[in-house]
């Protein structure tokens, strides 16, 4: 275990549960989190995928628990930050992440949030309902975190992190 990764994937999930009950878009029953994905993009690029999941998880469940989430919370959350670490870890290069948290946040978590919120939450809603709030949260969110990578490169704080 890298006390330094451990060290860093508290940070963030600190930041995502504590930022949660102020910076969200309510769309129905969904919060919408920028921050969650500008967290996935920067956990998938310095940690890698099974931290990035690690900390939406954790997200989620604090978010959940504090009364600031939803269900919802989770499926968008885990897959964007799972995807956009595998294709980071793939190809190497932080726009590959941003696109991963994207087509998994924005396309398949919205799809998947559409039987939690059927079956489990009883709320009728149209099949595709969360793709376009997903989408605009995580464009957002993601576009941040790529800024955030830069500003940690241009700072060489990556070093600092994984050396």
């Amino acid at each position: 275990m890298d006390i330094k990764k451990i060290t860093l994937s508290s940070l963030l999930v600190a930041m995502g549960t504590i930022t949660g009950h102020i910076i969200y878009i309510p769309v129905g029953i969904a919060k919408c989190f920028p921050v969650q994905h500008t967290i996935n993009v920067v956990s998938a690029v310095l940690l890698g995928p099974w931290y990035a999941l690690a900390n939406a998880f954790l997200i989620s469940v604090l978010r959940n628990i504090l009364g600031t989430g939803s269900l919802l919370a989770f499926p968008g959350s885990m897959i964007g930050a799972f995807i956009a670490g595998i294709t980071y870890m793939i190809k190497g290069e932080r726009a590959y992440a941003v696109m991963g948290e994207i087509l998994g946040t924005g396309i398949i978590g919205g799809i998947l949030a559409f039987p939690i919120a059927k079956f489990i939450l009883g709320k009728e809603v149209a099949a595709l309902f969360f793709v376009t709030p997903f989408m605009v949260s995580t464009i957002g969110g993601s576009i941040i975190g790529y800024m955030v990578l830069k500003i940690i490169d241009t700072n060489k704080a990556i070093t600092k992190i994984n050396g």
